[in-house]
């Protein structure tokens, strides 16, 4: 069933009592105990003991498998990789559960945070984008360029105009970017910078930063969810200049 399971890139669940041991890149022993195997229909590997969300032991996809009953009694099932090489093998003497799964799973998954969340996580704590910046508004209006996500000042003194984007920063959202400040520095008779904050960055984008002079902050929407989680909230005025 498990040869069979694997074969049809099922999703295999084994419970039992096992040893494990991994040699590749390091080596590790796990002695005899009851655990959870997974073998996902992508061929990658999972571990789990009694307690923990993090696997124990695993292997990423594309694993190679070898399942055999050695004297009757004991089960081993190897998962092997070539690049780089290694090796991870069970040896069941007892099996609890065993069960193939035939899954189906199109949905798509998404974080329900907006943009505007993301701004409103950044207002309430700005060491989300870069330590030491001071909030001064959200929303500056740069004339017909439009309006700031965020307006700050930075540890040296400087003023930063941020710019947040839910998904991966193009290169609009660098001239975008660019366009605030160009309409603050002629306002303003101090040095100015720029601040891109994206989960990541589209192909290209970077180097356009660089070219400008831009920095680019790495600002995930789950990190921003557990901000605005409940019990976590603040009000904004405290956070302003």
């Amino acid at each position: 069933m498990i040869m069979d399971a694997i074969a049809k890139q099922k999703v295999l669940i084994v419970a039992g009592n096992c040893t494990v041991s991994y040699e590749g890149r390091a080596a590790s022993k796990l002695t005899w105990g009851e655990r959870v195997l997974m073998i996902k229909a992508d061929g990658s590997v999972l571990i789990h003991r009694r307690s923990g969300y993090e696997p124990v032991n695993w292997q990423p996809p594309k694993c190679r498998f070898r399942v055999s009953l050695d004297d009757g009694r004991l089960l081993t099932v190897v998962a092997t990789r070539q690049k780089p090489k290694e090796s991870l093998r069970l040896i069941f003497d007892k099996v609890t559960v065993a069960v193939a799964l035939s899954l189906t799973d199109e949905g798509e998954f998404a974080m329900h945070v907006t943009e505007g969340q993301m701004k409103r996580a950044i207002m309430l704590d700005p060491s989300l984008v870069e330590l030491g910046l001071k909030l001064i508004s959200e929303e500056a209006k740069m004339g017909e360029s439009g309006f700031t996500d965020v307006y700050a000042e930075d540890a040296q003194g400087r003023l930063v105009v941020i710019e947040i984007k839910r998904n991966a920063a193009s290169r609009d959202a660098v001239l975008q970017l660019n366009r605030y400040v160009e309409t603050l520095r002629k306002r303003v008779n101090r040095a100015v910078r720029g601040i891109l904050a994206a989960p990541e960055l589209r192909s290209g984008t970077s180097t356009l930063l660089a070219r400008l002079g831009y920095d680019y902050k790495a600002v995930s929407p789950e990190r921003c969810f557990q901000i605005l989680k409940p019990g976590t909230d603040a009000r904004l005025s405290e956070f302003l200049q």
